[in-house]
């Protein structure tokens, strides 16, 4: 039977998430970018071979954009955040007070974690991706333009040490690392012209 005429077959979907960051309202946040990772590798030349060896596993960054309403005041909070971090500006420097921004701080002025849930059509969760100590790589607050009507956005992008996913759908099942059997191809082609059935 084709993968997709199969009724308890629900694909992920891309306007079923929830993102959890300390203090802000969900219903401001319009796209989020999921964790993704790199894995490094080191090549070993011999002769006229190449040989590869995997080498450090880097997150990549990820970023989210909010609208900006003036209750809650987004450009407030972010400013407020970058505060709490440890900045101060130029007029408000003392020696007495010579504070600059820390990983602790700024960690801490996040909630230490973010969380990026996936739900399932009945609401349920059935991805949620933990981001840990993340950080604010930079902030840009929109362009001002008399010709647009539309609402003023915010892109806030953030890099972080490592990330956690928890899967919840039933059976937990990951993709298999067998070769199927000759028997089980055939269950996804078409027995006359050997096509795929998908």
């Amino acid at each position: 039977m084709p993968f997709w005429s199969q009724r308890q077959v629900e694909p992920k979907r891309a306007f079923r998430w929830l993102l959890y960051l300390s203090g802000m309202p969900q219903y401001i946040v319009t796209k989020v970018k999921k964790p993704g990772f790199t894995v490094g590798n080191t090549p070993h030349q011999f002769l006229n071979y190449e040989f590869k060896y995997p080498g450090r596993v880097t997150w990549n960054p990820i970023n989210f954009t909010v609208v900006d309403p003036v209750t809650p005041d987004s450009t407030l909070s972010l400013y407020k955040i970058l505060e709490n971090s440890g900045y101060k500006v130029p007029t408000d420097y003392t020696e007495a007070a010579a504070s600059t921004v820390s990983k602790k701080n700024m960690v801490e002025s996040l909630g230490t974690q973010i969380k990026m849930v996936q739900l399932n059509h009945n609401g349920i969760p059935i991805e949620t991706w933990t981001v840990n100590n993340p950080l604010i790589t930079s902030v840009d607050f929109g362009d001002l333009d008399y010709s647009n009507e539309g609402l003023l956005n915010i892109a806030v992008n953030l890099s972080y040490d490592w990330a956690e996913v928890e899967i919840n759908t039933p059976g937990n099942q990951e993709w298999s690392t067998e070769m199927p059997s000759s028997d089980e191809r055939s269950r996804y082609t078409d027995d006359d012209t050997g096509t795929s059935g998908f």
